[in-house]
């Protein structure tokens, strides 16, 4: 069952502004129990703080903030420091350089949109919860072997969706796959029962018009229903 901002949130470090430490085991059983991995596309601080904290209220606190862009690192700085209850992860690293600067603004999970060796092996020596991304058997095996905590297939609608992952699971069932790629409102239980561990959404959970608009309790109910479609997929 998704938890609330009060019971993820320690109230005492929220009011200090404190940084809260997060292991890799701790990283891995929020994210196993929460299901749901925002990915948070914003160039602002912000935009940023407010669609987070959005779904934080929503249950989902955690964030994936994109280093594709001018700022972003600026960005996981901001959030870690502002909200310390949220795990802020960074996305699309593409090299060690980039894990090493992530990680020295606060990022408490990496993730890439490819298998990328180098960032692999540098997560798992400094000890830090690692998603990489993947497509075929092959990859996603390699990509588990060398150390990953999950395994990110993306993009899953160019290879079938929801019956991909559960081929996956069926041949490669030790393997903790995350769904991302064509999950929506509609496609989100088929992935949970399918044999997904988690989903990695996007637009589908923060439309781009809410962060606009200050949307709020919009992104507060897209994230009930992602959270309620994980839960019915596991029960």
């Amino acid at each position: 069952m998704a938890q609330t901002i009060g019971q993820v949130f320690n109230e005492t470090d929220l009011e200090n502004s404190t940084v809260v430490t997060f292991t890799k085991e701790i990283v891995r059983r929020r994210i196993s129990d929460i299901g749901v991995i925002p990915a948070v596309r914003v160039s602002s601080e912000e935009d940023a703080l407010f669609a987070a904290e959005a779904l934080a209220e929503g249950g989902i606190p955690i964030a994936e903030i994109s280093v594709t862009f001018p700022g972003a690192f600026r960005v996981i700085s901001h959030l870690v420091n502002r909200l310390p209850g949220m795990l802020v992860g960074a996305g699309g690293v593409l090299s060690a350089d980039m894990a090493r600067r992530s990680l020295d603004e606060g990022a408490t999970f990496l993730t890439t949109d490819g298998f990328v060796p180098d960032v692999v092996e540098f997560a798992a020596r400094e000890e830090v919860a690692m998603i990489p991304g993947a497509l075929t058997p092959t990859e996603v095996l390699a990509a588990w072997k060398a150390g990953a905590d999950f395994v990110k297939v993306v993009p899953c609608d160019a290879m079938g969706g929801h019956s991909y992952i559960r081929s996956l699971k069926t041949a490669l069932p030790q393997i903790k796959l995350i769904a991302a790629g064509g999950v929506s409102q509609r496609t989100a239980l088929d992935f949970i029962k399918a044999g997904a561990s988690a989903l990695g959404v996007g637009r589908d959970l923060i439309p781009a018009e809410t962060i606009r608009s200050r949307q709020a309790m919009r992104i507060q109910e897209l994230a009930r229903r992602f959270l309620s479609a994980v839960d019915n997929g596991r029960y």
